[in-house]
C-alpha cells in the first residue's frame, strides 16, 4: 500500500544533496577550518615520526577521533592519550576521551616529473607540424619546442 507523502519532503534522485539541503555552506566551512586548526594544534605536540603519520578527524561528544594508518601506529597514539587530552584542554577543547581508528591515509599528492625530455621522434613531429601550418607564430613555437627536444636529448646522451 502506497502512502501519500507531500512532494516537498521527498528528495528526487539518489545523488548527493545540494548545498541548500546541507545547511549553510559557511557553517560547514567554519567547522572544517576549526577542525583543521585543532588538527595542527594537537599533532604539533606529538613526536615527529608519529605527527606525520596520524590525522585528527573529528571532535564528537567530548571524544577526539584520530586516524592512523596501521594498528601499530594507532597503539602508539593511544599511549599518548593523556598528553593529547592535555593539549586539547590547553586550547579550550573539553574532551575526555580519545578514539583512534585504523584507516589508510590518502596517498600523498604526486607531482608529475616535468623534467622528462622530449624524444627525438617528438622533435621530428614538431618540425613536421611547423612545416604544415601557415601561421608563422605557431611555426616558430613548434620549432622552438623541437629545438628544446633536441637539446635535452643531446644532454641525456652526454650523461648530464
Amino acid at each position: 500500500m502506497q502512502r501519500d507523502v507531500p512532494n516537498a519532503s521527498r528528495r528526487t534522485g539518489s545523488g548527493p544533496k545540494s548545498l541548500t539541503e546541507c545547511g549553510p555552506f559557511t557553517t560547514l566551512a567554519r567547522k572544517a577550518s576549526e577542525l583543521e586548526a585543532l588538527d595542527r594544534a594537537l599533532r604539533q605536540t606529538l613526536p615527529s615520526p608519529l605527527r606525520e603519520q596520524v590525522r585528527f578527524a573529528n571532535l564528537r561528544d567530548s571524544r577526539l577521533v584520530f586516524l592512523a594508518p596501521s594498528p601499530a601506529v594507532a597503539s602508539r597514539l593511544r599511549l599518548m592519550q593523556t598528553q593529547i587530552l592535555a593539549a586539547a584542554h590547553a586550547v579550550g577543547v573539553r574532551a575526555g576521551y580519545l578514539t583512534v581508528k585504523v584507516a589508510p591515509l590518502p596517498p600523498a599528492e604526486t607531482v608529475p616529473d616535468r623534467s622528462k625530455p622530449l624524444s627525438p621522434a617528438a622533435a621530428n613531429h614538431l618540425k613536421a607540424a611547423a612545416i604544415s601550418v601557415t601561421d608563422t607564430e605557431l611555426q616558430r613555437l613548434f620549432l622552438e619546442l623541437a629545438s628544446i627536444a633536441e637539446t635535452s636529448g643531446s644532454r641525456n646522451k652526454s650523461g648530464e
